[in-house]
């Protein structure tokens, strides 16, 4: 352990509240609090690292860079909290200057428990407003909370809680991989993630004075960012994962160096960028740097992110409102074409099909219901055409790729000469 981070202060008596302390809000919110000065309190439903962070009250967080280098910093000034004891959770949060959520969407309604009672506190009690920042990656995942909570609260109380508390959107940036046993080195908090320290939120959500923590940067016109966070890094990172178990591949970074994969990855990101430099033309630049920069950053071996990870759930990564769905249809919204999107489409098909049977060669009729599309558009005639090529060569191989890219080659081509 190196000690105190560069920038890193005693803690103050200012707290904040991180509910879960899982990869992200251990290895990047959490961390930030921390790193900021905040006697950080972090929630959590696992008793055994709820009692592991009590018993130390500190962890130490390597930072990981593409190139190869290693920076550890050690965070203090922290404890924790049992999830599952409501009372006790809320008491923590009823006395925060600033709170996080990272739980996954599945999980706020859960969340919302133990928010209520905490905001009915400082509502009666005439606190000053409380800001939760909700680091979900998904859109609209503040008004979701908002939503909860507000099912949860008497109706004579809702109007008073809601005009004291902000519910902030972050968009979270950082790769954080599954933590392997070489990574913790034989300690369970201990935190492998990507030296990436940026935290881009809502502006306009924040109810009391934005505080000042470590990368965040608070952001005006925060859905458009939210788009593309979601439409740029979350489907090349969904493209490379998806392609990568296409071609055989277990690793990310390895993956990411693939040529085939590398240009289907790469030409999904700029398709969907060509739309979201429709909506902003002011950050069409920013757009194509941050291309380069994620494609680097996903080549970044000493993650050793895994394919399989980053496939995950694949009903709701090709969900409507999602990273891949999502993005078509806001290309489509401009009349611009979709043909490497369809090809990431295509490959998490595959993925799907086996989360349904065991025959990966099955045919899917659920699969357009799940994107949300007709099976009669365009689009998903596309999708179902590459997905047919590359079933011809077989799933798991190298070869599957080369046919992937000629076709979505040929299947380009056709498109710009109509």
């Amino acid at each position: 352990m190196s000690g105190i981070s560069a920038g890193q202060r005693e803690p103050s008596p200012s707290s904040a509240v991180m509910i879960g302390a899982g990869n992200i809000g251990r290895g990047f919110i959490g961390a930030a609090f921390a790193a900021s000065g905040y006697r950080t309190i972090f929630i959590d439903i696992n008793k055994a690292l709820v009692d592991e962070i009590n018993a130390r009250g500190e962890y130490t967080v390597e930072l990981l860079s593409p190139g190869g280098g290693s920076v550890e910093t050690c965070v203090r000034g922290i404890c924790a909290v049992d999830g599952n004891d409501i009372e006790s959770a809320a008491a923590a949060i009823a006395g925060a200057d600033i709170c996080a959520t990272a739980v996954g969407m599945r999980n706020l309604s859960f969340v919302a428990s133990m928010l209520a009672p905490a905001l009915k506190t400082r509502a009666r009690n005439k606190m000053p407003p409380l800001d939760i920042i909700v680091c979900e990656n998904m859109m609209d995942a503040g008004r979701s909370l908002r939503g909860f909570v507000q099912a949860k609260l008497p109706e004579e109380l809702r109007g008073t809680v809601d005009e004291g508390t902000g519910y902030p959107e972050a968009v979270i940036g950082r790769m954080v991989p599954i933590q392997t046993e070489e990574m913790r080195k034989g300690d369970p908090l201990r935190m492998c993630v990507e030296d990436y320290s940026f935290i881009p939120v809502d502006k306009s959500a924040f109810k009391g004075e934005i505080p000042g923590i470590e990368g965040l940067t608070p952001l005006d016109g925060f859905e458009y960012y939210v788009k593309r966070k979601l439409f740029i890094h979350n489907l090349g990172h969904a493209a490379i994962g998806y392609l990568g178990l296409l071609g055989g591949y277990a690793y990310i970074s390895d993956a990411a160096e693939d040529p085939d994969i590398l240009f289907l990855a790469a030409g999904a990101m700029h398709e969907s960028a060509a739309a979201l430099s429709l909506e902003n033309s002011a950050d069409a630049a920013n757009l194509n740097r941050n291309i380069d920069s994620l494609l680097y950053r996903f080549s970044n071996k000493a993650l050793k992110d895994t394919c399989e990870r980053v496939s995950a759930d694949p009903a709701r990564k090709l969900g409507k409102q999602d990273r891949i769905t999502g993005a078509l249809e806001n290309c489509e919204r401009f009349g611009l074409p979709v043909v490497y999107i369809a090809a990431v489409a295509a490959a998490a098909s595959f993925v799907y099909g086996s989360n349904c049977n065991d025959d990966k060669k099955a045919p899917l009729p659920q699969l357009a219901s799940v994107m949300g599309i007709s099976e009669d558009s365009k689009t998903y005639i596309m999708i179902e055409i590459l997905r047919e090529a590359v079933l011809s060569q077989g799933y798991g191989s190298r070869y599957a790729l080369e046919v992937l890219r000629r076709e979505v080659v040929k299947m380009a081509g056709d498109i710009k000469v109509l």
